[in-house]
């Protein structure tokens, strides 16, 4: 009985079988670029719905301010990040475009370059239609033009729109052209497949303090601004004199 207790395997002993070992994966995205991508989605979408109209108009600006903070937080990781974030990178594969023009110019078809290049021309497009969209919305705030540039606004602001919407179809074509989910290093930070991490470092604490510095802002300059009426004026307190003296008037 002892030589048949030896040899039983797990299953026969009672015993639960070893999980089966996870895919490999590596890490493509940390998490302050994935913190900085959901932070500026959900302001832009805010932004956008809200922009019609005087009753959300402060927390349209709010948002906008927020996606300014955003932005710039966005250059200085571009420019003094780790190698993965950095503009240098994306001049890099930018440089190739000559090339795989080229290519295709002489009967040839680069796809997978093409289609990444295409990409990163998407993402370039929309940062610059969004500091557009922002520097045309806070001059047109300040009272220093006409009303061409709210209209000028409008226009980036829908340009922006639409590319948006473009970068999320070519995600989902990609994705089923490729038959791997290309949204999800933006959620996880990884990739299947094995080989070396693309980024040595993850440092979700920087992106903690990325979505900290954002909730700050709302609940401070926000909290400020919706306060405000759209002439600059504190809100009267209920029950104060100038709420009463307004009462009075009418």
């Amino acid at each position: 009985s002892s030589v048949s207790a030896t040899s039983a395997s797990p299953a026969d002993l009672g015993a639960a079988p070893a999980p089966p070992p996870a895919a490999p994966s590596r890490r493509t995205v940390d998490a302050p670029t994935r913190a900085f991508h959901w932070l500026t989605a959900l302001c832009f979408a805010g932004a956008y719905a809200t922009a019609d109209g005087e009753r959300w108009r402060l927390v349209h600006i709010t948002l906008g301010y927020s996606l300014v903070g955003l932005i710039s937080w966005r250059v200085l990781w571009g420019l003094l990040g780790p190698r993965s974030t950095r503009f240098a990178g994306w001049a890099t594969r930018l440089r190739a475009l000559p090339g795989a023009l080229q290519q295709v110019r002489q009967g040839q078809w680069p796809g997978t370059q093409l289609q990444n290049l295409g990409m990163l021309l998407l993402i370039v497009a929309l940062l610059g239609s969004l500091v557009a969209t922002l520097a045309s919305g806070w001059v047109g705030d300040q009272g220093l033009t006409g009303d061409w540039m709210e209209e000028v606004h409008e226009f980036f602001g829908n340009t922006s729109l639409a590319l948006v919407l473009a970068h999320i179809g070519a995600v989902v074509v990609l994705s089923l052209l490729r038959r791997r989910n290309l949204a999800g290093p933006m959620l996880t930070g990884r990739m299947p497949g094995r080989g070396p991490d693309l980024v040595a470092r993850n440092r979700g604490w920087l992106a903690g303090l990325l979505v900290v510095a954002v909730l700050g802002f709302w609940l401070g300059f926000g909290v400020l601004q919706w306060q405000t009426r759209p002439d600059g004026s504190l809100l009267a307190a209920p029950g104060s004199s100038q709420h009463q003296g307004d009462d009075d008037d009418d």
